[in-house]
């Protein structure tokens, strides 16, 4: 349990001091999410109408990078630097506060010095990761949607969204303990590398089953969100991208801790407390 569901234990235990982190990245990723090609084509599906629905506005719909101008690409830049610098300090914030019990941020520039550029890496591994995955898919379900039968239609759309989102959040676990192993051990990235992979083949099936879970519920409040009118919709992907940033982030450490056997200093009571 500690593996699958770590993360929110220690976020709404913690939210507070977590969250901070969050904010400016989820701002900026409110400006990269295209609202309106989501409800569009969320408005589509349920109302039977996917026949007539472009490969433009699929990808838009899933595309968490705008090109459409040049405003909106340097957002886009914006958002994955400002984005690297904020997940990079809560890594710091958090790993700190697991391995000694405290919640302070000294000590900061020796860590992220070191810590920055692989966040970078990482970050724009699974971004890179992402816009395929979009292309892939917003191109099959085109091609799906020009299919004559509704049920078969409605079938493989689910279908291929389900096994393809499958097989991103697989990929992304095979680094997923990298960031963390690096930060803790120290180890050159090769051997971060196979270290961190070793951890967590022990925990794959839990660690998949944490992310898939993680996925669907925002896949279902997205969906949901997007049927209604966009004064509410905004705030909704706000709100879900503050706690989507902290769990990513968060969920690194915990799987981390549990899978090493590290102890959790920040789960040991405090002096006060010890002696009520």
């Amino acid at each position: 349990m500690g593996v699958m569901f770590g993360n929110w234990k220690y976020i709404f235990k913690n939210l507070w001091y977590v969250a901070p982190f969050a904010l400016l990245p989820a701002v900026l990723l409110g400006f990269t999410i295209d609202h309106e090609a989501i409800q569009y084509v969320t408005h589509a599906f349920f109302a039977g109408e996917l026949h007539d629905i472009s490969f433009f506005y699929l990808f838009r719909a899933f595309s968490v990078v705008r090109i459409d101008h040049i405003w909106s690409a340097l957002i886009s830049v914006l958002t994955l630097a400002v984005s690297c610098v904020m997940f990079t300090l809560m890594l710091i914030f958090v790993e700190k506060h697991m391995r000694i019990g405290k919640r302070t941020l000294s000590g900061l520039k020796s860590q992220f010095a070191w810590l920055i550029l692989p966040v970078i890496c990482i970050g724009l591994f699974y971004l890179a990761l992402y816009e395929i995955y979009s292309v892939v898919v917003a191109a099959l379900l085109y091609a799906v949607c020009r299919l004559p039968s509704t049920p078969v239609l409605y079938i493989l759309f689910l279908g291929i969204l389900g096994v393809f989102t499958f097989l991103l959040v697989y990929v992304v676990s095979l680094l997923y303990l990298f960031l963390p192993c690096k930060q803790v051990t120290g180890f050159r990235t090769y051997d971060a590398f196979l270290y961190s992979y070793g951890l967590m083949t022990g925990v794959r099936g839990k660690l998949l089953l944490s992310l898939c879970l993680s996925v669907t519920g925002c896949f279902l409040v997205l969906t949901a969100s997007s049927l209604l009118p966009l004064s509410a919709f905004v705030p909704i992907t706000f709100v879900l991208c503050i706690f989507l940033f902290m769990s990513f982030g968060v969920r690194m450490e915990t799987v981390y801790f549990a899978t090493d056997k590290l102890d959790r200093e920040d789960q040991l009571k405090s002096y006060r407390e010890l002696s009520l």
